[in-house]
């Protein structure tokens, strides 16, 4: 689901930012009157498991990939506007350093992913929680929740992708962007989340939620107990999922909508004028690559880094945050 730069349209991408733009100002007052300035940067560590998750590419069908996102988990431990915040960081840094989804396009990424799941996901896991009762009754609204929050931000991926041919095209009809119309990036799009990948967003948020629950009860907005580190607990399962994302390298071929240039011309005979002649960002690091290094020894140092930008991003946050208030011993 990350797009890539120019399948959308300049104008796409300024809607979609501009739409985020009083998203993100919502999110940065909601976490600062929210959570307490101790709680703060842990949400920086939740973001880790966004990022990390993001990186464990598993095959779906039709030959492509996706991954897991991690935005529910993050909503129900610390609020959907931290997940909000703490999503679209992760995906920024992402774009930035390792060229996984367009600059350009951040804003619809942000929008699909960092929004549009995270809320639908919180919003059925409370509908939920509140019904069931109970850890068992918790975990199964996080999986409902989860499931349905990562579709509905591939859904509205796919219709962004979708409407590009419809309104962006030459004089001869040819797509200037992504080429694909609805009717075929919606089914492409949905077979692989509603069957694999919205599977593995219940199984990322599910055994996380599992593991924080009963492992670090601390760890989130609803505990009233100062958290002034990372709990123990947490750092090694954020220290197990680094030295584990390489499995994200045994996954073959690109999501659907992140080909490159040449790939895509290959399977539709032309090169979308806007593809072709688009900007490009140059990253540091690229598809989590570090020069020569074998690939599952970049995928780690990527890893490194961007866990470790979370943590400073969260904690320089913190700085800013409203006083400590006193919690229960």
């Amino acid at each position: 689901m990350h797009i890539p730069e120019n399948y959308l349209s300049p104008s796409t991408c300024a809607l979609a930012t501009v739409a985020m733009l009083p998203v993100w100002a919502s999110a940065i007052k909601h976490v600062h009157e929210e959570v307490p300035r101790e709680k703060i940067p842990l949400i920086g560590v939740a973001a880790a498991f966004s990022f990390l998750a993001m990186m464990f590419n598993i095959p779906l069908p039709g030959g492509t990939t996706g991954h897991a996102v991690c935005g529910t988990l993050i909503a129900i431990l610390f609020g959907p506007w931290s997940a909000t915040l703490a999503v679209s960081i992760a995906l920024a840094i992402q774009a930035v350093f390792f060229g996984d989804g367009g600059i350009l396009s951040l804003g619809a990424n942000c929008l699909n992913m960092a929004f549009v799941l995270p809320f639908v996901g919180y919003s059925i896991y409370r509908a939920l929680k509140d019904r069931l009762g109970g850890q068992r009754g918790e975990l199964i609204a996080a999986g409902v929740g989860s499931y349905v929050g990562l579709n509905a931000a591939a859904l509205l991926c796919a219709l962004e992708f979708g409407i590009q041919p419809l309104l962006f095209h030459d004089a001869s009809g040819a797509a200037l962007y992504c080429p694909y119309p609805i009717s075929v990036a919606v089914p492409a799009m949905m077979l692989g989340h509603l069957t694999v990948a919205g599977f593995a967003e219940v199984v990322f948020t599910v055994g996380i939620l599992a593991f924080v629950r009963n492992a670090a009860p601390s760890f989130g907005i609803e505990s009233h107990k100062a958290a002034p580190g990372i709990p123990t607990p947490i750092l090694g399962l954020i220290v197990a999922l680094i030295v584990a994302c390489p499995l994200g390298l045994i996954a073959t071929g690109d999501a659907w909508g992140e080909w490159s240039t040449e790939d895509l011309a290959g399977m539709v005979g032309y090169t979308p004028a806007g593809l072709g002649n688009g900007w490009e960002w140059s990253a540091l690091m690229p598809d989590y690559a570090v020069g020569s290094l074998p690939a599952w020894v970049g995928y780690i140092i990527s890893a490194v880094i961007g866990v470790a930008l979370l943590v400073i991003i969260f904690r320089l946050m913190a700085g800013s945050a409203r006083p400590a208030v006193d919690f229960d011993a």
